[in-house]
């Protein structure tokens, strides 16, 4: 299957973020890409951390669900919907929802982000518990022949949720991100990868990438990393695309040769 993560630089306006969003999607369609992932936060990257909730939509119903899903059905994509801020049990925070779209524009899944992210370095400050409800239940879903686990951004550092997604093995891992600049030079590429590596799978990443008009800057380079843990494709800031295949051939090969999912001793 051909796979392609869409990297955005979100604005404050949600209809231009939809707009760029939809762009993306038929331009990876236009390329042949069977399944598409947006980055997290991709149609809104609000001043404050409370922004979100005044754009939050009902399960199932709002108009950035209803664009993913025209956009899945126009193109006949699988399409993984980055996240959308999605009204939960708490009336003072929503869930950070990761939507996915079937080729026929229903709704496949829906993973809602479990971890949440908190940083402090004296010069930045990220507290997203301030206005997000953390999910409960690790996600896969099946994609035609591909077993697919889904993830968030601050997920990547988890790696007990990804051993929780390989019951039955997925062969694509899913990350939209939006990581900061900061962690992002320091850690994105060597969690992506180990991630890829200790579970033998395929990873995809569509990040956000660039200095957004809330003055944040996003680290970018969305990327797709092999069984191996080899980076295949990468684009390291800006609007644009990133594709690649990914082979069940080589998958199998990675876990034949050196059959480490099948040693595993603590947890299954």
């Amino acid at each position: 299957m051909k796979i392609a993560a869409a990297q955005m630089v979100s604005t404050p306006d949600v209809a231009t973020n939809l707009q760029a969003a939809r762009k993306l999607i038929g331009e990876a369609a236009d390329g042949s890409a069977q399944l598409v992932v947006l980055p997290e936060y991709f149609c809104l990257m609000g001043r404050n951390d409370r922004d979100k909730l005044a754009i939050a939509e009902t399960p199932g119903d709002g108009p950035i669900q209803q664009m993913l899903s025209d956009a899945a059905r126009e193109h006949g994509v699988w399409l993984i919907g980055g996240t959308l801020p999605v009204r939960g049990s708490d009336a003072d925070r929503v869930l950070n929802a990761s939507c996915v779209y079937a080729p026929d524009g229903a709704l496949a899944a829906r993973y809602d982000k479990i971890h949440l992210f908190k940083y402090d370095n004296g010069r930045e400050r990220y507290d997203e518990g301030i206005a997000i409800q953390p999910g409960e239940l690790p996600l896969s879903f099946q994609a035609g022949a591909l077993r697919v686990g889904l993830s968030v951004c601050y997920d990547l550092r988890f790696p007990e949720l990804y051993r929780a997604l390989m019951h039955p093995p997925c062969d694509l891992l899913a990350v939209p991100a939006a990581f900061t600049h900061t962690t992002g030079l320091a850690h994105w590429e060597l969690l992506l990868r180990a991630r890829a590596v200790e579970n033998q799978a395929y990873v995809i990443a569509a990040a956000q990438g660039g200095v957004h008009p809330n003055g944040r800057r996003t680290f970018g380079h969305s990327m797709v990393v092999d069984p191996w843990g080899g980076v295949v494709s990468v684009l390291a800031e800006g609007e644009g695309l990133v594709f690649a295949d990914v082979d069940r051939a080589r998958i199998d090969e990675v876990r034949t040769q050196l059959p480490a999912l099948e040693h595993r001793r603590i947890g299954g």
